[in-house]
């Protein structure tokens, strides 16, 4: 039996497989700033786009997806706010959500894809 740990590596290792097949150049993985990270930061077209990864071993509380609450939103447009005057990036952003969700019976990952999930106010 995986650990919350392991299945937390693997989604991210799988999130960013989806993201280059779909055409994303990925930037770079767990970005930090201080007590703030960035799951994956990568590019597609002309937009940078933040990716948060949520990965669960069950729906039993609910989809992948649905634990980037209105907090974890504002954590990760912090993070964005600090990678864009880092980098002193000027150019369109969006952020993204990929949601896994590991099935222990089966060993499968299934994977969703949500773009411009949210926008933070």
């Amino acid at each position: 039996m995986q650990t919350y740990l392991q299945h937390g590596r693997d989604g991210e290792r799988i999130a960013v497989q989806l993201l280059k097949a779909r055409g994303y150049q990925v930037l770079c993985s767990n970005w930090r700033y201080k007590h703030l990270e960035i799951d994956v930061i990568a590019r597609e077209g002309n937009q940078l786009v933040f990716v948060e990864v949520k990965t669960r071993s069950s729906d039993a509380f609910g989809l992948p997806f649905e634990a980037v609450d209105w907090k974890k939103q504002g954590r990760l447009a912090r993070a964005a706010e600090r990678y864009i005057a880092a980098h002193q990036y000027h150019g369109e952003i969006r952020f993204d959500v990929v949601s896994i969700l590991y099935s222990e019976r089966d060993q499968t990952y299934r994977t969703q894809l949500i773009k411009d999930a949210f926008w933070p106010e």
